[in-house]
Order: structure tokens, then sequence, then C-alpha cells
């Protein structure tokens, strides 16, 4: 009978090695190639985004061009209270170049003031009367004096007094109203002073005279 021996033996197998140097060159140049593909396809897809956002900040651009453009055209609004305080302006500019325009015309009558009027009233004070109001129009063309007396005889010799004044020269006491203190006033002419001042009780009474210029010249301006 034969014997059969199995001679193989997988250590004494031939090995073969697949990695070679050609195939390391070729899987590097595979490699270089591929990342070389990358790298292009995103420079050219960076390329296109900087083209897109150079293009949208030429349009915003533009468009604020426009505006400013559009802003520069437009009519300003006008603040309501800067046009308040120009009404007011002219208003009293207005005031002030008719009340210059009155005293270039002379249209006040006596510019110097009321001094010798008030002056000549307390020169001629009589005791026991007194003025409780003065009014003077214009340039002494129409006057008015309100006052109180202890009694009504004091009134002719207060007249008399303002007669002889020479700032009242002139002037004329047209009418006269007197009644007792609370009561309603009665109107007298003046010719009928000395009469109404006589028949007038002790009482205190309060009076009211109105003078007039007696060439009737018109008062345009006055004072008190």
């Amino acid at each position: 009978m034969s014997q059969q021996i199995n001679l193989y033996n997988p250590r004494f197998r031939k090995k073969t090695n697949y990695v070679t140097l050609n195939a390391l060159a070729a899987l590097a140049v595979v490699t270089l190639a591929g990342a070389l593909a990358f790298a292009m396809v995103a420079r050219q897809r960076v390329v296109v985004a900087q083209a897109e956002a150079d293009k949208v900040q030429r349009q915003m651009n533009e468009v604020e061009q426009q505006q400013k453009a559009s802003a520069s055209k437009a009519p300003a609004q006008k603040d309501p209270q800067v046009a308040v305080q120009l009404a007011q302006a002219e208003y009293d500019n207005r005031a002030l170049q008719e009340v210059s325009n009155i005293l270039e015309k002379g249209e006040l009558g006596n510019t110097r003031g009321y001094s010798a009027y008030f002056s000549a009233f307390a020169r001629s004070r009589v005791q026991g009367l007194w003025l409780t109001g003065v009014q003077i129009v214009g340039a002494g063309h129409e006057i008015g004096l309100q006052g109180r007396a202890l009694q009504a005889g004091l009134l002719p010799g207060y007249l008399n007094g303002l007669a002889h004044e020479p700032v009242l020269k002139g002037k004329a006491f047209g009418q006269l109203e007197m009644n007792q203190a609370g009561q309603p006033a009665a109107a007298a002419p003046a010719a009928s002073t000395a009469a109404a001042a006589a028949a007038a009780g002790p009482a205190v009474v309060e009076f009211s005279l109105q003078a007039h210029q007696e060439n009737g010249a018109p008062a345009k301006a006055g004072a008190k």
C-alpha cells in the first residue's frame, strides 16, 4: 500500500506584493488631480459669489443715490412753530410801523407828556375835594375829571381855579354830573354849575367834569 505525503503548506506559498512604487505614484497623481479639480470648482464658485455680491452692492448704491436725489428735490416741510413765530414777528413789525407813522404825522398831538396838566390839577386843589380819576385825550382836546367832595359848594371854587391855569386855557367844561355817593348821577350843563352846587346838601358828593377844546378839535389818541 502506497502512502501519499502532502507537501503543500501555505507558509511556503510565494506571496505577491500588490503595493508597488508605480501604484503609489498613480494613486498620488489621481489624488492631486482630484484636489486640483476641487480647488478649481471652489474658486469658480467664489468668483461667481463675489460677482453677485458686487452686483448687489452696486444696486444698493444706486438706490441710495436715488433716495438722496429725491430728498434734495422734495420741498422742505415747514415747522409750525417757526410759522407762528414768523407771523408774530410780522404783526409786531406792522404795529411798530403804525406807531412810527402816528408819531411822524403828529397824530398824538402831545408827545411831550401830560405832566403840565397834572401839575395844574395839583395847584388847583381845594381842601375837602379830591380827584379819583383823570382822562386826557390827545393833546388835551378832551379832558375828563372824576372826584369827590365833602360838600357840593366846593366845586365852583375848584372850577374857578382850573380856569386860571395856563395849560387849561381854551378848555370849556361843558358838562357836570353830580350825585351823592351811591346814588345815580344827574347831568347838568356847566352854566348851571353854581346853582347845582348851591342846591346840593352837605353829604359827600361824587362829580364828573367833561371839558373840550373850544374850537371843537377832534381827539385821535387818549391817555389816562
